[in-house]
């Protein structure tokens, strides 16, 4: 019986200590916010109510300011329109603010624009098509959950059809020169369909029979008069929103000096007119590793490559000195 009396007050001890405990932290804890409260309030007031004095980098968020007039691939943009405007407007916001993605476009295209520009100059394609890359894949060799893959983003038939191998050893989509020769192959073929730069740049988003068929079914040659998808409606204002952006980059915020920005890629050209069983190996024998080869040659896309008879391939080396190899 005296054990059952001791473990009884021992229980009724530890329950007036958890209560008491309980009673302190709950009064600590309204100390803590009445505390808190009490200097956010002299804070705010010694700055006469002005929450923007609490910031003394004095940062801002604001709404960039559309340029009066502009032109994309050489044609204008009905900006006195209030529906175009603020589709344009929307677009200009969304990718001054996503600020990642747009460093990333704009330290890329030191890289890559030198490559894609005398190529589009050489099909007779508008310089401002260069930012059509950049809105498709953001100058990455990426894969859509369509498949369209690259630079350019060619779905596999579309490839092919412009002159583009692809299979299971090479895959010519990731191979930005050729992949960007065949993206103006596809916009000389728009051109001729629609007789304008607009409508063929929304083609390449929507295809050249779907615009095709929305154009007849409103009775409407102007891109900005059809009503379309959301994503092709919007295609053409993020083009127009990302060469404003990266033609005057700190007119929008971004500060990036040229030590930010992405050199480009130093090469020479080797050429491979025989079968290789090991990439890794074959590597060896040009001078560099494996992953210089697939990181010059995203294209190869296996460790091996059957050659045809009368086929040569052109393989990308880095010039010596460029970089600097990490050797094993």
């Amino acid at each position: 019986m005296s054990v059952l009396l001791r473990l009884k007050e021992s229980f009724t001890k530890k329950s007036k200590m958890y209560y008491f405990l309980t009673g302190v932290i709950t009064v600590v804890g309204l100390l803590f916010v009445l505390t808190n409260l009490f200097f956010t309030h002299n804070t705010i007031a010694a700055t006469d109510g002005n929450p923007g004095e609490l910031f003394p980098q004095d940062y801002k968020i604001i709404s960039p300011k559309i340029p009066n007039n502009i032109t994309i691939f050489g044609e204008g943009v009905p900006l006195e329109n209030f529906e175009v405007y603020e589709r344009v407007d929307r677009e200009i916001l969304v990718n001054t603010y996503w600020h990642s993605a747009t460093i990333l476009a704009i330290k890329r295209a030191a890289r890559w624009f030198p490559v894609i520009e005398p190529i589009l100059k050489q099909s007779n394609i508008p310089d401002d098509f260069k930012y059509l890359a950049v809105v498709e894949s953001n100058l990455e060799n990426v894969v859509s959950p369509a498949g369209a893959t690259g630079y350019w983003q060619f779905i596999k038939t579309a490839a092919k059809q412009y002159g583009l191998e692809v299979n299971e050893e090479v895959d010519e989509r990731y191979d930005v020169q050729k992949s960007t020769l065949a993206a103006c192959k596809y916009l000389n073929t728009a051109y001729q369909m629609f007789g304008n730069w607009t409508m063929s740049a929304s083609s390449y988003n929507a295809g050249i029979s779907g615009i095709e068929k929305w154009s007849g079914l409103q009775k409407s040659t102007n891109y900005w008069n059809l009503v379309l998808g959301s994503e092709t409606s919007r295609y053409v204002s993020r083009i127009i929103a990302m060469k404003l952006i990266m033609e005057n980059p700190s007119a929008y915020g971004y500060d990036l000096k040229d030590e930010d920005l992405y050199k480009p890629l130093k090469f020479k050209e080797v050429e491979l007119n025989t079968s290789v069983e090991s990439f890794a190996d074959y590597s060896t024998t040009i001078g560099i590793n494996y992953k210089i080869l697939k990181l010059y040659n995203p294209w190869l896309r296996d460790t091996k490559l059957i050659v045809k008879n009368g086929v040569t391939y052109k393989i990308k080396v880095p010039e010596e000195g460029s970089i600097n190899l990490i050797r094993e």
